[in-house]
């Protein structure tokens, strides 16, 4: 482009800039709403089990089974509500939401322990919640194991023929907002893009103002350039909001290179304006864009895999899923943050984000230009 269609793209920008500023609106969109949902999600939105309240019902009643129940009660994770001494008070507990689970222990417990029997134990959890079910699970039977395998040194049985050493990477603490909270950055920058670029050019044939933008000089390809670099800026100024809230506030390691970050930004950027300029060419107001993006949007994050595996969907869903920049963005962030991942290993996930920004960029030119003519 000569200098002076740069002139005119500049001007452009400036005034779109001028209009967010001065919109005490639009300035409340693009702060407070991210930022709401940057802490809503980054405390609310958690798999972590913690101060989880649960019932006993000991029959036992021995030295044995209080040990057992100790190992329970001085987990950080589990906090004893309350004790029953009745079978039928049992499901009522789980019923009336009283507490996630029951811990029953047998009344032969004691006695089948010290003869070398299996004493049994039993956990009646509330699996109305399947996914905290599962994680409770997991807690309770690596409790029960720590318990097996001191017996078993105790009662001087010899070594256990294996025993699993864990060891988890990127995560020591298995903490889920360090999962979460980088994620966040995909899915508000969305967010904030959405409100500046997919309801720009709707806003001003809203209000009448479009028409009179056509005959400035402005060619329609600096039209629309014009109305993208704002939100990019708009976007890439929220990304380091959060970035630096998950760094500051939620204290999540970066292990890797910000250089690529930000590139991984810039291409899921790329990717994402060509989608919201389309609908934004095909809205007659703001209120169908902001539908129109909030349709894309959604699906979006569900089938990005920032809360469920990928793997764990449908075979189709998972070929569905190739087609979302949000998918390819959210691995480049997770794997710089977490793992210090570099551009020898994350190349494959910058390749598609460049051909979906192709391809949408220029279909939102072609519909841009219909428009148009």
């Amino acid at each position: 482009m000569a200098i002076e269609s740069w002139n005119r793209i500049i001007g452009l920008v400036i005034k779109e800039i001028l209009v967010f500023v001065r919109d005490p609106r639009s300035r409340f969109v693009l702060i407070v709403p991210p930022v709401i949902q940057m802490f809503v999600f980054g405390y609310a939105a958690t798999f972590d089990l913690v101060k989880v309240s649960f019932c006993l019902y000991d029959e036992s009643r021995t030295l044995n089974s209080r040990e057992f129940v100790s190992k329970f009660k001085g987990s950080p994770i589990f906090i004893l509500k309350r004790e029953i001494f009745k079978d039928s008070l049992l499901k009522e507990e789980i019923e009336g939401r009283k507490t996630l689970f029951v811990l029953h222990v047998d009344r032969r417990f004691n006695e089948d322990l010290l003869s070398g029997r299996s004493a049994k134990v039993q956990l009646i959890i509330d699996g109305r919640n399947s996914n905290t079910a599962a994680i409770l699970s997991g807690y309770a039977n690596q409790i029960i194991s720590e318990f097996n395998a001191e017996w078993i040194k105790k009662a001087g049985l010899g070594p256990l023929p294996s025993q699993i050493s864990f060891r988890s990477l990127y995560n020591p603490n298995l903490l889920s907002r360090w999962f979460i909270v980088p994620g966040l950055i995909a899915i508000l920058t969305f967010v904030v893009s959405a409100m500046t670029i997919g309801l720009s050019i709707a806003r001003e044939k809203e209000m009448g103002t479009f028409d009179q933008l056509l005959v400035t000089p402005l060619r329609p390809i600096e039209i629309l350039v014009g109305k993208t670099i704002p939100g990019l800026l708009f976007a890439m100024a929220e990304a380091t909001l959060i970035l630096l809230a998950a760094l500051l506030w939620f204290k999540i390691p970066f292990m890797g290179n910000m250089a690529i970050l930000y590139l991984g930004l810039l291409f899921f950027l790329f990717a994402i304006m060509g989608i919201e300029l389309a609908i934004s060419s095909l809205a007659s107001t703001q209120q169908q864009a902001l539908l129109g993006v909030f349709f894309f949007l959604i699906p979006s994050i569900v089938l990005s895999g920032f809360s469920t595996p990928i793997r764990n969907m449908p075979e189709l869903i998972q070929y569905l899923t190739f087609m979302n920049p949000m998918r390819y963005f959210l691995i480049i962030i997770r794997g710089v943050f977490l793992e210090g991942r570099g551009l020898d290993s994350l190349w494959n996930q910058f390749i598609p984000l460049f051909f979906i920004g192709l391809f949408s960029m220029s279909f939102s030119w072609y519909l841009f230009k219909k428009r148009i003519y």
